[in-house]
């Protein structure tokens, strides 16, 4: 495989010592703002008196990842119009969070989502607890694994396939920072790393795509007409079906992706603790509102690094370097600034999968410590010390598994991981928040079959698809059990968990949830609570 150290070897020592010093500055930074006393509320939640500008910058640094970066970017370059349909996507789903349920989720005034289902399912919360935390496990685990194998195949890119000890190496180091950043830091640490962050990824991105916009005299048609030149399909590429066209799985494919990404962003875990920290609803609506503004401006700018990437170096050079076109933004670094600005966006997507991992790692925590043992295992009794020690404890347990994980699958697609982790989150966690939210007749059975239904339901189609048998980026790509045709299961598995949430509600005989808890859960709901 051609790689990038091919053009200039320089790249990795400079991205590895601008990284290391992000690292050092924000770490100690995170240290410094972390959690001086035993409160639970403010380990989970941090500082709830930032403005609203602050807040949409972690919220931006919480969602966008390396995928963001490399695989948007990639998909851009290698297909054109069909990459920026997906880019469209990210900013709609965010347009779901603020329309549907940001505000309704932070009037309730609880700052976990176990928290505000117990809330409305009093008498059988502890089930439910533990279904949530199962399914929120599962979630921030596949994308922390993700995140920790985008770490190897980004070094992949310099190195060609590297060796089991700096495959190690790698991972471990990404993964001792992400414990030390949520363990230690909390979310007051995590926000630091968050904020720098979203503005470097800002600054980065934008400023790249201006500098590609310049040599083409600030003309975008000029950039579309030399991109369609050197994409190999002519004005195909700036039409619709270059991937997600032709036959009918490949559409419905890509309306399954579109709609797990849509969908699933108003139900991960990482998101979901961040739309909970704001004091007021009116902070939280315009946080939300810059978060979709500078999402949507990262998103424009990676669908111009894309176009940018094919016009400058075209198509086939970027697939000699990489099939999955993930190294297209470095070689246009390369192109446009040489070895400087390949380590610059390098060090950037390096920051960016731990930002995105340490967002992970808090939330399974706080799940783990607050929901299960604390909820659950102690039933309420216990102490804020006790229950931060083993919110901390279960931080470095999650980033230990996620190492684990990673190293074993290390040649797996993280696109593939993250985009099942939407699934997952789409079909269990959001039928149940809006049932909770929205439906006076939804119970508990309700929500026990709609958690686990919607997990099961797209892990078990995943693990039947493309994904792991039958093509050649599977896991198993000699053997052939894969019955489901689709790449991603969300067109089945998210109708299938608001379905199993409805059926479990109306099906079940048992007693009637308490009037009173509805009632206040609803007052709480729209007008909002002081706890």
């Amino acid at each position: 495989m051609v790689t990038i150290a091919a053009i200039d070897d320089s790249s990795l020592q400079l991205t590895f010592v601008l990284f290391l010093t992000v690292v050092v500055i924000t770490l100690f930074t995170a240290l410094l703002t972390a959690p001086q006393r035993d409160e639970i509320s403010e380990f989970y939640l941090g500082n709830r008196t930032m403005s609203p500008l602050r807040n949409g910058l972690a919220m931006c640094g919480d969602y966008l990842s390396a995928a963001t970066l490399l695989g948007s970017t990639g998909l851009v370059a290698l297909t054109g119009y069909d990459g920026l349909m997906y880019l469209g996507g990210t900013t709609v789903a965010w347009m779901m969070v603020l329309l549907l349920i940001a505000e309704p989720l932070q009037r309730t005034g609880k700052f976990t989502l176990g928290d505000t289902v117990a809330l409305r399912l009093p008498r059988q919360q502890r089930p439910v607890r533990v279904a949530l935390a199962v399914c929120i496990l599962a979630i921030t685990t596949l994308y922390l694994v993700a995140q920790l194998v985008g770490s190897v195949a980004l070094l992949t890119q310099f190195t060609g396939s590297p060796s089991a000890t700096t495959r190690t190496l790698c991972v471990a180091v990404i993964g001792t920072f992400v414990i030390l950043y949520a363990s230690l830091g909390g979310m007051p640490g995590a926000t630091v790393i968050q904020i720098i962050k979203a503005v470097m990824l800002i600054v980065g991105v934008l400023f790249t795509a201006g500098w590609v916009l310049y040599h083409f005299d600030w003309n975008p048609n000029a950039l579309l007409e030399r991109a369609a030149d050197r994409s190999g399909t002519g004005l195909s590429f700036l039409e619709p079906g270059l991937r997600y066209g032709g036959t009918v799985s490949n559409k419905l494919d890509f309306l399954s992706l579109e709609l797990a990404i849509v969908l699933g962003l108003a139900a991960l875990p990482h998101v979901l603790m961040r739309l909970l920290a704001p004091r007021s609803s009116s902070v939280l609506r315009r946080s939300v509102v810059w978060a979709i503004g500078l999402v949507g401006a990262v998103c424009f700018g990676a669908g111009i690094l894309g176009l940018g990437a094919t016009a400058l170096l075209g198509r086939d050079t970027i697939e000699s370097t990489d099939r999955t076109g993930n190294a297209s933004v470095l070689l246009l670094a390369h192109e446009l600034g040489g070895s400087v600005l390949t380590a610059l966006l390098t060090c950037l997507a390096y920051l960016t999968l731990l930002a995105v991992a340490v967002g992970l790692t808090l939330a399974a925590a706080s799940s783990l410590a607050h929901d299960l043992y604390s909820e659950v295992i102690r039933k309420g009794r216990a102490s804020e010390t006790e229950e931060l020690t083993v919110a901390r404890l279960s931080g470095a347990v999650i980033g230990i598994l996620g190492i684990l994980l990673a190293l074993v699958a290390w040649g797996a697609n993280t696109a593939t991981l993250a985009f099942l982790a939407f699934a997952i989150a789409a079909s269990a966690i959001l039928p149940t928040i809006i049932y909770t939210l929205f439906w006076r007749r939804f119970t508990a059975k309700g929500a026990l079959l709609s958690l686990y239904g919607g997990l099961l339901s797209s892990v078990l189609l995943a693990v039947f698809s493309p994904v792991v048998s039958s093509a050649p980026a599977s896991f198993y790509p000699e053997v052939d059990f894969a019955w489901f045709p689709l790449q991603n299961p969300g067109i089945v598995s998210i109708p299938l968990g608001f379905l199993l949430g409805w059926l479990g509600t109306v099906l079940d005989k048992g007693p009637a949830e308490d009037s009173t808890a509805h009632e206040e859960f609803e007052v709480r709901m729209l007008v909002g609570a002081d706890d």
